[in-house]
C-alpha cells in the first residue's frame, strides 16, 4: 500500500498512456498496421536488448528482480515474435493470386 501511495504519480501517467495509446492505435487506418507494426517490432528489440543488459546487473541472490526481467523477457519476445508473425500474414493478403504459393 505503501508503494502505491508513493508512486500514485506514475501510476496515473501510466494509466493515462495507456488511455491515449488505445486511442491512437483505434484510429489509425488499416493502410498502416503493416509499417506500425514493422517499427513497433524494431522498438521492441531494442528494448529487449536494454532489458537483458538490465537483468544482466541484477545480483544473483535477488529471485524476485530475477523472475520479475525474465517474464518480462518472455513477454517482450512473445510480442516480438507475434509482431512478425502478424505483419507476414498482413503482406500475404498483398501479394497477386499468382504468386501465392
Amino acid at each position: 500500500m505503501e508503494f502505491i501511495q508513493n508512486n500514485l504519480e506514475f501510476i496515473y501517467f501510466v494509466i493515462f498512456c495507456v488511455f491515449i495509446g488505445i486511442e491512437i492505435i483505434a484510429n489509425v487506418p488499416a493502410i498502416l498496421h503493416t509499417p506500425l507494426m514493422s517499427g513497433a517490432n524494431a522498438i521492441s528489440g531494442v528494448i529487449m536488448v536494454g532489458a537483458v543488459i538490465m537483468i544482466l546487473q541484477i545480483p544473483s541472490d535477488n529471485y524476485l528482480l530475477l523472475a520479475t526481467g525474465g517474464i518480462a523477457v518472455f513477454l517482450g519476445a512473445l510480442n516480438i515474435s507475434g509482431g512478425f508473425f502478424v505483419t507476414g500474414r498482413m503482406l500475404k493478403m498483398f501479394n497477386s493470386k499468382n504468386n501465392k504459393k
